[in-house]
């Protein structure tokens, strides 16, 4: 990977596998007053709706698809537009490039925060989050807010909710759920890394939002506990995201332990067989029933 300058905006970085509450946790924090292929899609071009799975463009449906992730961050086709032409002149590039794509992610931030007049932009890594210390070193002022979810919950939402395009079986779950999730806190800097628990986000949001944003060195705002009264762009062009509809709810704690009922106990101890070890770390399994990882 070639050598790129550091980026001087401060942006707020959250990551976690799939299905992990970070589209919750960014709707949440988006309340606080202080963070906040497009012709084809435009013209509803069935290459890259995805609404006709046989029409699909592959060449083309990448591109779009960061389009559609663009909406629902709140910017319109022309706002993608503009950020796009000027980072492709300004580094005589196609943004094939990571780095230059983290020129165009940078770039598209800071554009939505002067947008909103928010102090700092917040920006998704999902599952990259487990290259924290590249994001790091390209950006030395961001924060980055790491969130975690009991796998062997989340391994039931996706056998359940996303299957076909999630984790197909528990043993991939448990094996893509150690692939990211030991990595970040053993990786970033100490004093700009904070991991949070999907559990306690929704049993105790106000003492866990209130570490956040202390976190985030952000003062308290009570519209954090009051995100699905607010307006966000996610709940207007939801694009098929799979937890638009939930995430438009008030926190809660209906699904939490899911996987009791979702798998059988077969299931619950092929994956504790395999990522024991670190639900043990984060508190999802008693030392004294640790089995030894395969």
């Amino acid at each position: 990977m070639p050598e790129a300058a550091a980026f001087s905006t401060s942006p707020v970085l959250l990551g976690g596998d799939n299905r992990s509450g970070t589209t919750l946790l960014s709707v949440v924090l988006d309340s606080h007053r202080d963070l906040d292929a497009t012709d084809l899609l435009a013209a509803n071009d069935p290459r890259v709706t995805g609404i006709v799975k046989s029409a699909i463009d592959p060449f083309w449906y990448d591109g779009a698809h960061f389009v559609v992730q663009c909406l629902r961050f709140g910017l319109n086709f022309d706002d993608v537009r503009r950020p796009v032409t000027h980072v492709m002149k300004e580094l005589a590039s196609d943004i094939v490039s990571f780095t230059d794509r983290c020129s165009l992610i940078n770039e598209i931030g800071e554009f939505h925060r002067a947008q909103t007049g928010a102090k700092r932009p917040g920006l998704k890594l999902q599952r990259k989050i487990a290259q924290i210390d590249v994001f790091a070193g390209l950006w030395p002022d961001a924060h980055f807010v790491h969130i975690v979810r009991d796998d062997r919950d989340l391994a039931a939402s996706h056998l359940r909710t996303v299957p076909e395009w999630g984790y197909r079986t528990v043993a991939e779950a448990a094996h893509g759920w150690r692939e990211i999730v030991p990595q970040p806190h053993r990786l970033a800097p100490p004093e700009r890394y904070l991991e949070v628990r999907y559990e306690d986000l929704v049993t105790s949001p106000r003492s866990s939002l209130m570490r956040v944003l202390n976190h985030l060195h952000l003062p308290w705002d009570g519209a954090v506990l009051r995100h699905a009264e607010c307006e966000h762009a996610l709940f207007e062009r939801p694009y098929g995201h799979p937890a638009a509809e939930s995430t438009g709810k008030p926190l809660h704690a209906g699904r939490l332990g899911r996987h009791t009922q979702d798998l059988t106990p077969a299931q619950i101890a092929e994956f504790e067989g395999i990522a024991g070890s670190e639900l043990a770390r984060l508190g999802y399994l008693s030392a004294s029933s640790l089995v030894i990882d395969a």
